[in-house]
């Protein structure tokens, strides 16, 4: 279990996430990402950052069995900072950053990929938030960066998924392709982004954050808000603990495990 960094063309730094099997990341595991995501955009050297995934899927949120494991609220605080902590560093990334996403993106993987600045997705890959089903609540921010208001809306309490096809129509997936071919497509844009001048890239980088009409970390924290209320008052914990009791057929996660699920 590791978030690792390379370093495959000039100007291009990968960080890969890998944690077996689906990548629901442990408090500690969100914070990694923030490190790894921050020390590639402060390298001079780079002009890109790309965004993966090892095994089954992109992401599948924060790992459940770690707050299960919690009797107090140490890991539920963890979590809501880490995936603070993780989105923000992709936002805040000095260099454009390129999520290349395949099979599911959920939960805490939408936080990361509403925040990059580009999207590459196999042609397997699924965008959902299934919250709702897990106790919590949050990163609704983030999906409204990728699909219309109502349709956001739906999906999040529905905790529907939407296909890499359906977000390529609505514009914010650049491109969809077969699996096999993912890697090399989300490299063939960073290389493109990467040929541009490095300190004009961190200007352009500087001023599309500031004109962004949503302040993405204070909506995102009012959210996280309802969550620890959802908390307190044992809603979660009495939704949680019938986690995995049942197949969510909006959740393509949800076969062969039981530890993913919330941002």
């Amino acid at each position: 279990m590791s978030v690792s960094t390379s370093a495959p063309d000039k100007g291009v730094a990968v960080v890969t996430v890998d944690y077996p099997p689906v990548n629901a990341l442990p408090v500690q595991g969100w914070y990694d990402l923030a490190d790894a995501v921050r020390a590639a955009g402060r390298d001079p050297g780079n002009r890109c950052v790309v965004l993966t995934a090892g095994g089954r899927g992109f992401n599948a949120g924060v790992d459940i069995k770690e707050m299960q494991r919690d009797t107090g609220h140490t890991a539920l605080i963890g979590a809501n900072r880490g995936c603070y902590e993780a989105f923000s560093a992709v936002y805040e990334c000095e260099v454009p950053v390129v999520a290349a996403v395949h099979g599911f993106c959920l939960g805490g993987g939408i936080g990361l990929v509403g925040n990059a600045d580009a999207i590459v997705a196999s042609e397997d890959a699924a965008f959902g938030l299934p919250e709702l089903d897990r106790g919590a609540l949050g990163a609704a921010t983030h999906l409204a960066r990728l699909v219309p208001q109502h349709l956001m809306r739906a999906l999040y309490y529905t905790s529907r998924t939407a296909t890499a096809a359906e977000l390529h129509a609505h514009g914010s997936v650049w491109r969809v392709v077969p699996r096999e071919e993912l890697a090399d497509a989300a490299l063939e844009l960073a290389r493109e982004i990467a040929r541009k001048d490095g300190a004009l890239l961190r200007l352009a980088k500087a001023a599309i954050n500031g004109i962004d009409p949503v302040d993405v970390h204070r909506s995102y924290r009012f959210e996280q808000g309802f969550t620890f209320e959802a908390n307190l008052s044992g809603l979660a914990d009495r939704i949680r603990d019938g986690f995995g009791a049942r197949t969510d057929a909006g959740s393509q996660a949800d076969a062969g495990s039981q530890g993913e699920g919330s941002s």
